[in-house]
């Protein structure tokens, strides 16, 4: 059967293309896990946001052209993981409203025996993403994790990781995400990046962009490891108001980083016009314009092992964005394999 691009898109696959995850050269795995979620909770359904959003996303980018002729698919959701989340979730928020009580007592039986569920939860998704991604690798194709919330991709880094020393990570957002566990959580969304630089093997340079909402042990941190390059949102607008070009600041990110990378793009990154219904949104952020010439020259420079997407929330105009920005980092990581354009 003939696909025409241009016809409305079939409802049963993302972006209403033609292949399925065995033939895809970019397969995204949904990952509808919430629990550490410190704010506002959604975004275990973002995938699914994304996923009907996708069916309006025309498929001729005027960036990377028809990337998607190299097949782009998403798995179906485990089951399992939604029922590890729902039984999570329970007594992750007891745990977030004794810390916010201040009552995170370590002799609170009741309190740290709900952490440690928490915690060995978490550790079941950490294995359940390396084993899906490192299948995805051995196989040759480009993996895309969809969160959930931000704690979802470190089984996937530490993967790529495994079969690329020195990777290096492009981190979008507007968090450092290097808080040591977080009110409690070994694995939370807001420990992602500490986790990756101490717990990963092999992890090279990380260029954390964007950031404006940081805390003061989290500064500490990033100045005590020489592999962390912040390009935080204030000092970038500071740049651009003093007459610089965003594309020169995109490339000295671009810089900093190794041969071979995984993005890891927290969707409140972006302006929060772009993502309101996200988990921590914040005032500030990259613009779509923005966004777009930062992973066109990534994937001009760089070749893009892995990605992943999270913290896009439930709602029609945050899945529609988060769809379109999925196309793009789809279309991006093709694009950073192919042989060099001539001019």
């Amino acid at each position: 059967m003939s696909f025409d691009p241009d016809a409305p898109a079939h409802a049963d696959r993302l972006f209403g293309l033609p292949f399925t995850p065995e033939n895809a050269r970019v397969v995204l795995l949904p990952v509808p896990w919430q629990a550490t979620t410190s704010y506002r909770r959604g975004t275990r359904d973002g995938a699914k946001a994304i996923f009907e959003a996708s069916l309006q996303v025309d498929l001729h980018d005027l960036e990377v052209g028809d990337a998607w002729k190299e097949g782009y698919a998403m798995l179906p959701e485990d089951d399992l993981v939604r029922v590890w989340d729902e039984a999570a979730e329970g007594d992750a928020l007891a745990v977030i409203a004794a810390a916010t009580d201040g009552d995170l007592d370590a002799e609170d039986v009741v309190i740290q025996g709900a952490l440690h569920r928490v915690n060995a939860l978490s550790e079941q998704l950490n294995d359940y993403v390396y084993r899906e991604v490192s299948r995805l690798l051995d196989a040759g194709q480009l993996p895309g994790v969809i969160g959930g919330d931000h704690s979802v991709p470190f089984g996937a880094i530490a993967a790529a990781a495994e079969r690329h020393p020195g990777l290096g990570v492009l981190h979008i957002d507007a968090h450092a995400d290097m808080r040591d566990a977080y009110e409690g959580f070994t694995w939370s969304h807001a420990s992602i990046l500490r986790n990756v630089l101490t717990r990963i093997e092999g992890i090279g340079a990380v260029a954390q962009v964007g950031l404006r909402d940081v805390g003061a042990r989290e500064a500490e941190f990033a100045d005590s490891e020489e592999r962390v390059h912040w390009f935080t949102d204030p000092a970038l607008q500071r740049s651009l108001a003093e007459g610089a070009s965003w594309l020169s600041l995109v490339r000295s990110i671009v810089a900093v980083l190794p041969e071979r990378i995984w993005i890891t793009l927290d969707i409140d990154g972006l302006e929060p016009a772009l993502c309101p219904g996200t988990g921590t949104p914040v005032p500030g952020g990259l613009t779509w314009g923005q966004v777009c010439i930062l992973l066109a020259e990534v994937s001009a420079q760089r070749k893009i092992v892995g990605f992943d997407l999270n913290e896009v929330g439930p709602g029609e105009w945050d899945g529609n964005v988060g769809a379109r920005l999925l196309y793009k980092l789809c279309g991006h990581a093709v694009r950073s394999h192919a042989p060099p354009r001539s001019e």
